[in-house]
C-alpha cells in the first residue's frame, strides 16, 4: 500500500514531536563535574542556579526545589495557608496547581478565566469570596500574564495572599518585572516540557526574606541550614523535596543558552503567523513581546480541533490538546455552567510543535498539513 495515499507518513518524514528537550554536550560536562565531586545532593550546585535564577529574573531569593507542584505547595504553607482555608484557583490549569492546594490541606475554589488570555478572571474572583478564602493562585499560561494589578489589588483589599503559578514563564515579564516575582511567592517548573528541564524539579521565587526561610525548613527535613544528616537540630517539622546537584547541573546548562532559547520561540511563533495566515476556521493566539508576553508553546484555537489532531498525527506530526477544565475532573468537579469561558477555551486549544529544535522547514511542513486540513474541510 502506498503511505502518501493512506495519510502516512513516508519513509523520507520523520515524525516532529510537539515538544522535545535539547540536552547537549554542555549538560553531560556540567553533570560528569557534578558526579566526579562525588556530591550529588543539594548542595553548592544548586544554590549556583538559585543564584542564576535571582539574576535572570530580579527576584530577592530564589529555593530550588523538587518539582513545581512542591514549589506552590511550600509557598502555600510558607504563606500561611492550611487546613480550613480557601484558595482560589483557574479553572483552566494543568491539575498540578489544585492538586498542591489539597497537599496544603487547603479547599480548592474554581474560578472562569478570560478567553483572551486564559488567566484567571479578576471580576469573577469577587464572586468566589468567602470570609474562608486565604489566597489567590494565579496561573501565567504559556508565557502570558494574569491581569496582576487587579489581582494584587484584590488582594490587598482583602488580605490575601497570591502566590504566583509560573511554570510557564522562564523569559516572561508584567510590566518589566519577571513573572513569578509579583505575588508573595511563585514557582518555576524545570518538568520535561518546559524551556529549560531536568526532567522534573523547580524553584520557588520570592521577595520575602521570611517567606524564604520556611520554604527552606518545609523542603529540607525542618532545617533551615543544610546538615550533616547526623546530629542535625530539625526545629520544626519539614518534607524532602530537595533539588539536587545533579538537576541544578543540568538546568545550568541550559540556563547558558536561555536568550537563544526564548529568541527562538518568538521566531517559531512568526514563523506560524506567516504560514498559517488567512486560514478560515483557524486562529493563531497572539503574543504582545512589547508587553513582556514570551511563548513557551506555539497555540492555536478551531472548533475543529480533535479532528485536527488527528489529521497532523497521520501525516507525522504530535500535538497537544489544552487541558481538561479543573471542574470535569472528578476530584474538584463542579457545574458547567460556572465555568463557560474555561470550557469554550478547552474544548478548542491546540499546542502546535514548539521545540526549541523545531527548525522553519519543519515549521513549514507543519503549516502545509495545517492548510490542507482547512482546504479539504478533512
Amino acid at each position: 500500500m502506498n503511505p502518501s495515499k493512506t495519510g502516512a507518513v513516508g519513509p523520507s518524514k520523520k515524525t516532529i514531536p510537539w515538544w522535545e528537550p535539547s540536552i547537549g554536550p554542555k549538560v553531560k560536562d556540567r553533570v560528569f563535574r557534578v558526579i566526579e565531586s562525588g556530591y550529588l545532593n543539594d548542595g553548592e550546585v544548586t544554590a549556583e542556579l538559585e543564584k542564576r535564577l535571582m539574576e535572570l529574573t530580579g527576584s530577592a531569593h530564589a529555593v530550588g526545589v523538587s518539582s513545581g507542584t512542591a514549589g506552590l505547595f511550600l509557598s502555600l504553607v510558607a504563606c500561611g495557608v492550611g487546613p480550613g482555608d480557601e484558595v482560589l484557583v483557574p479553572d483552566v490549569t494543568f491539575i498540578a496547581t489544585a492538586n498542591a492546594v489539597s497537599l496544603a490541606g487547603a479547599t480548592t475554589v474554581l474560578v472562569d478565566v478570560r478567553r483572551e488570555d486564559f488567566s484567571i478572571d479578576p471580576e469573577k474572583i469577587a464572586e468566589a469570596l468567602t470570609p474562608k478564602t486565604r489566597a489567590i493562585l494565579p496561573v501565567h499560561v504559556n508565557g502570558r500574564s494574569a491581569d496582576m494589578d487587579a489581582i494584587l489589588s484584590i488582594a490587598r483589599a482583602h488580605g490575601l495572599k497570591v502566590v504566583e503559578d509560573a511554570a510557564e514563564t522562564l523569559g516572561a515579564s508584567w510590566k518589566k518585572r519577571s513573572l513569578g516575582t509579583l505575588g508573595d511567592a511563585g514557582a518555576l517548573s524545570f518538568a520535561s516540557s518546559k524551556l529549560v528541564t531536568t526532567g522534573q524539579g523547580g524553584a520557588v521565587l520570592t521577595n520575602n526574606h521570611k517567606v524564604r526561610d520556611r520554604i527552606k525548613e518545609l523542603k529540607d527535613q525542618g532545617r533551615l541550614h543544610t546538615g550533616t544528616g547526623g546530629d542535625d537540630k530539625h526545629p520544626v517539622v519539614g518534607y524532602n523535596f530537595k533539588l539536587t546537584n545533579l538537576q541544578a547541573a543540568v538546568a545550568l546548562a541550559q540556563l547558558e543558552e536561555i536568550e537563544e532559547r526564548t529568541t527562538h520561540l518568538r521566531n517559531l511563533y512568526e514563523w506560524y503567523r506567516q504560514g498559517l495566515a488567512g486560514i478560515k476556521g483557524l486562529r493563531l493566539l497572539p503574543f504582545d513581546f512589547a508587553s513582556g508576553q514570551q511563548p513557551q508553546w506555539i497555540d492555536v484555537m478551531t472548533p475543529r480541533r480533535d479532528q485536527l489532531a488527528e489529521f497532523l498525527l497521520r501525516r507525522g506530526i504530535r500535538t497537544r490538546k489544552f487541558w481538561f477544565p479543573l471542574h470535569t475532573q472528578p476530584p474538584y468537579r463542579d457545574r458547567e455552567d460556572r465555568f463557560p469561558n474555561a470550557s469554550a477555551v478547552c474544548r478548542e486549544g491546540l499546542w502546535l510543535p514548539s521545540s526549541v529544535t523545531l527548525r522553519r522547514q519543519e515549521v513549514a511542513r507543519v503549516t502545509e498539513a495545517i492548510r490542507e486540513f482547512f482546504l479539504k474541510g478533512s
